[in-house]
C-alpha cells in the first residue's frame, strides 16, 4: 500500500570555518611552482599561440599538493601580456587523474574591471538563489614562492558542472556563447540558416558534438517560438534575463554584445542557459548600447530590448503575455530579496572583510584597497565603457526608486495561500492539490517526479470538479498522478497585469510530496572511500533498502537495476527477506562472485537512476546527480521522507545523519535532534564548540524559523542543548 507524507523538515548547518574549495568565508591559498624561471614569458607565448597549450606545474591548494598540473593564462579583456598578474586556468587532471575534493579545474580571475572586488563573488552568490550558477570565492595566489596577489576563484562550467547541477551527460552538448567578434550580432540566438559553419564565429563548442542542437534552437527561437519549451529551459532563461536587467549585468546576452553565457544540454534534453563571467555585473560594464550615449544605468528600462532587432530570445519572452508576467515576477523577487533590503551592500561589506588583508598586501592589484572601499558607494575612474566604474549604492539607491515606481512593479499580483493536498479523496495512484488563489484569472500547476525532469504544466480550476468542493470559492485544485517517486511542484497564478510564483523562487525551488511503499530505497552511496567496507574489506558503492511495514517482506521475484530499459537487471536471490523496521544492504560493485548481496552493476558517480521493481511495476526509484565522496543520498525522515544529501548512516536510521544541503555546504559536526517531525518544541544536542544555524521548514517547505545570527556555545561547554520552539507566533530561539 502506497503512503504519502509531506514532512516538517529541520535543517541544521554548520557555520564554522569550512575547508570547501568554494566556501565564501574561506580565503583559499593556492601555491603554483614552475621549474622554469621564465614561466610568465612561456605562458604569454602559449596564450598568443591560441592552441590551448599548458605549462607543467606543482600546485598546492590549502596544503594539499598536486603534481603535473596543467597551467595556462585565460581571459579576453582581462588578460594583458604586460601585466604581472594575469588570470589563470589550472587543470589538475591534465596529466594525472586527480582532483581537489570533486573539482579538477580552477579558474582564477584578477579583479580587473571591478574596483570593489566583490562583483563576481557576490554576483554568483545572488544568481545561485534562482538558477544553477558557478560557485565562487577568493584565493591568495603564490607563484614560485612569491605572493602574486588576490584572485577570484570561480567554479568551471565544464562536464563536471553539467553532471553536478543539470543531471546531464558530461559529453552532451555544451556551447560557450562567446563570439569571436562582438560587433556582428554576438551570440544572439538569431537563426543564420541550416549550415552550422555560419555559427562558428559566434559560439564555441565545448563538447565533441552539438552544432545541430544549437542550430535547431536558434531556428525555434527565431521562427517557431510556440515550440520553445521543447528545446529550451524557458524558466531558467527568464531568470537569467531578469537577473541581467535588475542587477545591471550588461556584459551578457542583454547587453550590446550578447555574450557570456553557456547553453548546456540537461538531462531532460532541454538546452539550459548558465551565466558566467560576472566580474562586470552591477554596472561595471556601463554600455547599454554599442553606439554613443546609452542612457542611465540606474534607470535602465525594465523591458529593455522589447521589440529591438537582434535579441530574439528577449523578444520571445516579452511578446508572450504569460512569459512577460513571469519575467516581471522574477525581476521583483530578485529586487526584493537583494536590493530593496540593501542585502547586496551588507554582503559586499562582508566579502571585503574576508579579503581586506590579502588585497592590501597585493602589490600587483589592479585597484587599491582604498578604491575597493570607495567603489561600494562611489564611482572609481577607469578605462571601461563610461569612463569609470559606478559605485554599488550609487547605482542601486537610484535603481530602487526607478524599479519600485514602474507600472510593472506596482501592478497588483494574485495571492496564493493555504496550499494543501489530500490523497484520500482519490485513488491510490493520484493526489489532489489545492490552494486559495485571489485576484487571478489563470492558475498553472507545474509538477514532476524527479529533479532534472521537465515540469509538466497544467491548469488548476475553481469549477467544482477535479476534487474542488465548490465552484467560485477561490479554492483552485488539480488531481495529478502519483508514481513511486516524490512529486515536486509549484504554482503560478496571473491576472491581466501581473503574475506570482509559489514558492517565490520557482522553478529553481519547489514543494515536495514524499511518497513511499512498504519497502523503499532508503539510502545510496556512490563514492564510498572510507565509510564502510564490504565483507572482503573493499569500499564499494552500496544501496540500502528499508522495510516500513510491520511484517517481513520476501524479495524473491524483485529486482534492482540502474537502467529503466532493463528493470530485471539484477534479481534478488531466492529467499532474500527483509524484516520489519530492518535495513538490507546491496553492494553495487559488479562482484557477483563474492558472497552476500552483490549486484551486477555499479553506480555512476556523476548521477543516474536506481530502480526497485518486480520487473513490471516500479515500486521505488532514486534519481540522483553527482554528490561528494563519503556522503549519501537518503530519505529524511527515515523510510518515508524525500531524498536528501546526508552523512552516511549505513544500515541505520537516517534521522541520526547530518543533513548536508547540497554540495556547496558540508556539515562535519555531531548532533542529535528530537523529535522530528514536531508540532511544538524540539531539542538539538551538539558535541563540541560549534557555531550552528537552525532553519525550520513547515509541511509545505516554507521557512518558518531561521536563526540569522550564529548561535554560539561558550568555550566551557563540552555539550550544549539548544531548545527551539516552532509553535506559536514568536518563533523564539531559546538557548539552554
Amino acid at each position: 500500500m502506497k503512503q504519502i507524507l509531506l514532512p516538517l523538515f529541520i535543517l541544521i548547518s554548520s557555520l564554522g570555518q569550512s575547508q570547501d574549495l568554494y566556501e565564501v568565508s574561506n580565503l583559499v591559498t593556492i601555491e603554483i611552482t614552475f621549474t622554469q624561471a621564465n614561466w610568465d614569458q612561456i605562458l604569454d607565448t602559449y596564450y598568443a599561440n591560441g592552441l590551448d597549450e599548458r605549462l607543467l606545474a606543482t600546485v598546492v591548494i590549502s596544503g594539499q599538493s598536486f603534481d603535473s598540473v596543467g597551467v595556462k593564462y585565460k581571459g579576453n579583456s582581462t588578460y594583458n601580456p604586460n601585466n604581472t598578474k594575469n588570470p589563470f586556468n589550472l587543470k589538475l587532471d591534465e596529466f594525472i587523474n586527480q582532483s581537489y575534493g570533486d573539482y579538477s579545474v580552477l579558474k582564477l580571475s584578477t579583479g580587473d574591471k571591478d574596483p570593489s572586488f566583490v562583483r563576481e563573488v557576490l554576483g554568483y552568490e545572488i544568481a545561485r538563489k534562482y538558477m544553477d550558477a558557478p560557485q565562487c570565492n577568493y584565493a591568495e595566489v603564490y607563484v614560485n614562492g612569491t605572493y602574486l596577489g588576490l584572485y577570484d576563484n570561480a567554479e568551471s562550467v565544464n562536464g563536471d558542472f553539467q553532471e553536478r547541477y543539470l543531471y546531464g551527460n558530461r559529453d552532451a552538448t555544451r556551447v560557450k556563447c562567446n563570439p569571436v567578434s562582438v560587433q556582428n550580432g554576438g551570440s544572439s540566438l538569431e537563426y543564420l540558416g541550416a549550415n552550422q559553419t555560419s555559427y562558428y564565429n559566434y559560439y564555441e563548442l565545448d563538447s565533441d558534438t552539438g552544432w545541430n542542437d544549437l542550430v535547431a534552437l536558434c531556428n525555434i527561437v527565431d521562427n517557431a517560438p510556440i515550440l520553445i519549451e521543447d528545446y529550451l529551459d524557458i524558466d531558467r532563461a527568464i531568470w537569467m534575463l531578469a537577473y541581467n536587467n535588475v542587477m545591471v549585468n550588461l556584459d551578457s546576452y542583454t547587453g550590446p554584445f550578447r555574450q557570456n553565457y553557456y547553453l548546456i544540454m540537461a538531462k531532460n534534453t532541454d538546452m539550459t542557459p548558465v551565466m558566467w563571467d560576472l566580474n562586470q555585473n552591477m554596472g561595471s560594464f556601463a554600455m547599454i548600447n554599442s553606439g554613443p550615449g546609452g542612457g542611465s544605468l540606474a534607470q535602465m528600462d525594465i523591458l529593455l530590448r522589447q521589440n529591438e532587432n537582434g535579441w530574439p530570445l528577449i523578444n520571445l519572452i516579452l511578446q508572450d503575455d504569460t512569459y512577460r508576467r513571469m519575467y516581471i515576477a522574477h525581476c521583483k523577487t530578485i529586487y526584493e530579496e537583494n536590493i530593496a533590503n540593501n542585502l547586496y551592500l551588507t554582503r559586499a561589506q562582508a566579502l571585503q572583510a574576508v579579503f581586506s588583508a590579502a588585497l592590501q598586501a597585493d602589490n600587483n592589484a589592479i585597484f587599491t584597497y582604498t578604491q575597493a572601499q570607495t567603489n561600494l558607494s562611489a564611482t572609481v575612474s577607469g578605462g571601461g565603457p563610461g569612463g569609470g566604474y559606478i559605485g554599488l549604492s550609487q547605482l542601486f539607491d537610484t535603481r530602487k526608486t526607478y524599479l519600485s515606481g514602474t507600472t510593472q512593479f506596482q501592478a497588483s499580483a494574485p495571492t496564493i495561500t493555504n496550499i494543501s493536498y489530500d490523497e484520500s479523496v482519490v485513488s491510490n495512484t493520484s493526489v489532489m492539490v489545492s490552494a486559495n488563489v485571489v485576484n487571478s484569472n489563470s492558475v498553472i500547476f507545474g509538477y514532476r517526479d524527479f529533479q532534472g525532469d521537465r515540469f509538466n504544466k497544467v491548469q488548476m480550476y475553481d469549477d467544482g470538479m477535479n476534487g474542488d468542493v465548490s465552484a467560485g470559492d477561490g479554492v483552485f485544485s488539480i488531481i495529478i498522478p502519483v508514481s513511486t517517486a516524490d512529486v515536486q511542484f509549484y504554482i503560478y497564478a496571473e491576472n491581466n497585469n501581473a503574475g506570482i510564483f509559489s514558492p517565490i523562487r520557482a522553478e529553481h525551488e519547489f514543494y515536495t510530496i514524499a511518497t513511499y511503499y512498504d519497502v523503499v530505497l532508503n539510502e545510496i552511496q556512490t563514492r564510498n572511500n572510507i565509510t564502510q567496507p564490504d565483507q572482503n574489506g573493499e569500499f564499494q558503492d552500496w544501496i540500502e533498502l528499508y522495510n516500513n511495514s510491520s511484517t517481513a517482506f520476501n524479495l524473491t521475484g524483485y529486482y534492482l537495476s540502474d537502467k529503466g530499459s532493463n528493470l530485471t537487471r539484477w534479481p534478488f536471490p531466492a529467499g532474500t527477506t527483509i524484516q520489519p523496521d530492518e535495513y538490507l544492504i546491496v553492494w553495487a560493485d559488479q562482484d557477483t562472485f563474492q558472497g552476500g548481496l552483490h549486484a551486477n552493476f555499479k553506480l555512476s558517480g556523476g548521477g543516474e537512476s536506481v530502480y526497485f521493481s518486480d520487473g513490471n511495476t516500479i515500486y521505488d526509484k532514486i534519481k540522483y546527480v553527482y554528490f561528494p565522496a563519503d556522503s549519501t543520498y537518503g530519505r529524511l525522515p527515515n523510510g518515508t521522507g524525500t531524498m536528501t544529501l546526508l552523512s552516511s548512516t549505513f544500515k541505520a536510521n537516517n534521522e541520526g545523519a547530518i543533513v548536508q544541503p547540497g554540495i556547496k555546504e558540508r556539515n562535519q559536526f555531531v548532533f542529535s535532534l528530537y523529535p522530528n517531525p514536531t508540532n511544538g518544541q524540539f531539542f538539538i544536542a551538539v558535541e563540541g564548540n560549534k557555531d550552528i544555524q537552525v532553519i525550520v521548514y513547515d509541511l509545505l517547505g516554507h521557512v518558518i524559523l531561521q536563526t540569522n545570527e550564529r548561535l554560539v556555545q561558550t568555550a566551557s561547554w563540552s555539550k550544549g542543548v539548544y531548545i527551539v520552539n516552532v509553535n506559536g507566533t514568536s518563533k523564539k530561539l531559546m538557548v539552554k
